[in-house]
């Protein structure tokens, strides 16, 4: 199938409008290639924050891009897109430039385009992730290495809240411990732990794409005797005792499941959870320790937050 893109230059004030209308007129995602974006200060600490080429992003404004289907309703429907952006000075927002371009590509295209903007990155202490397609020669002796190809499932396992999992699962994992982690993705986590001497892991995920992505991760890091990855939702389909519950989702998914995460989990187990927006770290430590947990660590990565959390007495 053929798209097109459609590339949009406007204004910071109407770059929410902007690609609001292009949601609307059908497309599932937008991207957005800030003017601001090179400038801003990023932590790097483990260098996941590669320096951005400002050639790459507009001298001015925001470009918004969208990729659409090119059939018979595309002409009608950059005509509607056209209209409803000159339509947003009447609500009193500024759009700038208000240049619209479009661009013929092919799927295979766009499908691997991301690749030329990931490569090996050391996200901790000892580990360090390798995309397959990449060459790498270890640093360190003691540098654990995770080739990864995330497909179509969410995470290369830069992200911060990613970090500070793998971080945590470095610092607490013991050998022959057993753990489980909810909400797999590309399976970075799972292989982090059997790499550090876990047992058993059992990782799950809901979205049938991600379970076959971390599938195809686990037997290229040769750890498939370790790591069972299987379609689940949350703790339902858990019904060993694990050491550690590793958990990178949302906050109020977090609290959904965190009195059966205790429940599973034995005395002294860990409970590490990521995926928090620091507006809702209070919220998420609230209904930890209301559960039975004992907070021991709370870390900070560009206003996302990781919880480390033990079961108390009872």
């Amino acid at each position: 199938m053929k798209w097109s893109e459609i590339a949009i230059h406007t204004t910071h004030e109407a770059t929410e409008a902007v690609a609001n209308i292009l949601h609307e007129s059908g497309a599932s995602g937008v991207i957005i290639e800030d003017s601001d974006e090179p400038d801003l200060i990023h932590e790097d600490r483990f260098g996941e924050i590669y320096e951005l080429d400002k050639n790459d992003f507009p001298n001015e404004g925001v470009i918004v891009k969208a990729y659409l289907p090119i059939n018979s309703f595309l002409i009608e429907t950059m005509t509607e897109i056209e209209h409803s952006i000159g339509k947003l000075a009447s609500f009193g927002l500024d759009v700038g430039a208000n240049s619209i371009q479009t661009n013929e590509v092919d799927d295979e295209d766009w499908a691997t385009a991301w690749k030329k903007y990931y490569h090996p990155v050391k996200i901790s202490g000892r580990f360090t992730i390798v995309p397959t397609w990449e060459e790498y020669e270890p640093v360190e002796s003691d540098e654990l290495i995770i080739e990864l190809d995330p497909g179509m499932a969410f995470g290369t396992g830069t992200h911060p809240t990613t970090v500070m999992c793998m971080q945590a699962l470095e610092k607490y994992v013991q050998p022959a411990d057993i753990v489980v982690d909810v909400g797999t993705g590309s399976g970075v986590l799972s292989i982090g732990a059997a790499l550090l001497g876990a047992s058993s892991v059992q990782a799950l995920d809901l979205d049938y794409v991600a379970v076959v992505a971390a599938k195809e991760n686990v037997e290229l890091n040769k750890v498939e005797s370790i790591v069972k990855v299987t379609h689940g939702n949350l703790l339902e389909s858990v019904h060993i005792q694990p050491n550690v519950i590793i958990a990178n989702i949302l906050a109020e998914v977090i609290i959904s499941f965190s009195e059966d995460a205790y429940t599973l989990l034995p005395k002294d187990g860990l409970f590490i959870v990521s995926g928090i927006i620091g507006q809702k770290r209070d919220l998420v430590k609230s209904d930890l320790v209301s559960k039975g947990f004992e907070i021991i660590e709370s870390v900070l990565m560009e206003d996302w937050i990781a919880i480390v959390a033990r079961k108390r007495d009872v």
